[in-house]
């Protein structure tokens, strides 16, 4: 099998050339933004709603956006024949750049582009069939998780802390309401109903959550962006988690106790056929 190829600050070279100074802020401090773009069949999913929440990371910590939306769409291409495959993912990265280690921003500094593709792993049908399991944990993080930053320790910790116990996904509570999990996005369903937390500072606006409302109204499912009580979670019908890799996700354990005889409920395998048939129109 061939290197993968990655790109950095303007080159295309192998994954094992690729270098950065110990004095990139991104090491430094975590000073960065990053995005994931999941691609079906050569397509990059979504690209534009991608760029833009990128657009609002960067202006969110000030760093200039080094392309306009027409050259990442021509790099990203270009990186994409340069690895082989059809469905992947695609991680980019910018830094503030090299400096000198000063909290302040440095001046006149060329921020650090990286760009890298992986296979897509998107869930395997057992784990579609049973689901996973998630606990509660409280969201320690800062109050700018709407900046999709590359500091994420607390995601860590809280990941971690699902591991541990042997499950999958640690979903965040916050004076009471649900945020997101420690990697995604939740849904709840009660009563037919779908419901999602409201776009907020305390949760990163998903471009896979994005397209589950969407879907959902086009498709007449009653869908609600309503905040989510705990209580409410812990008494839903259905759980659902979202992002860019996982796409949707039922959980069928939450803490301790099963959900649904351990099946996925009938408004997931609704909106999963929906989200599949999309899906196959990108290919």
């Amino acid at each position: 099998m061939s290197e993968p190829i990655v790109y950095l600050n303007g080159e295309y070279l192998p994954v094992d050339q690729a270098k950065v100074p110990v004095l990139d802020r991104g090491f430094i401090f975590g000073d960065g933004i990053y995005e994931v773009i999941p691609v079906y069949g050569g397509t990059l999913f979504r690209l534009e709603e991608h760029l833009i929440r990128l657009d609002n990371s960067l202006q969110a910590v000030r760093i200039s956006n080094p392309f306009k939306h027409s050259e990442w769409q021509e790099m990203l291409e270009s990186l994409l024949q340069k690895n082989s495959g059809t469905d992947q993912s695609v991680y980019v990265q910018i830094t503030r750049g090299v400096a000198q280690r000063d909290h302040g921003f440095p001046e006149n500094t060329q921020p650090t582009i990286f760009a890298m593709v992986n296979p897509l792993i998107t869930p395997t049908v057992d784990a579609l069939q049973q689901g996973i399991s998630a606990i509660t944990v409280n969201d320690i993080r800062w109050q700018n998780c709407h900046i999709k930053a590359i500091a994420l320790l607390p995601n860590i910790l809280m990941r971690q802390q699902a591991l541990d116990k042997g499950a999958t996904e640690a979903i965040m509570i916050r004076d009471g309401n649900v945020t997101e999990g420690a990697a995604s996005n939740i849904f709840v369903i009660k009563d037919g109903i779908i419901r999602t937390p409201p776009k907020s500072n305390h949760l990163l606006p998903g471009i896979t959550r994005d397209l589950v409302v969407e879907l959902a109204h086009a498709n007449e499912l009653p869908c609600e962006e309503v905040s989510i009580s705990e209580a409410e979670l812990n008494n839903a019908d259905e759980i659902w988690l979202t992002s860019s890799t996982k796409e949707i996700m039922p959980v069928t354990q939450l803490n301790d106790n099963i959900r649904n005889d351990g099946q996925p409920g009938p408004v997931w395998q609704q909106m999963y056929a929906i989200f599949q048939e999309y899906k196959a129109s990108l290919r």
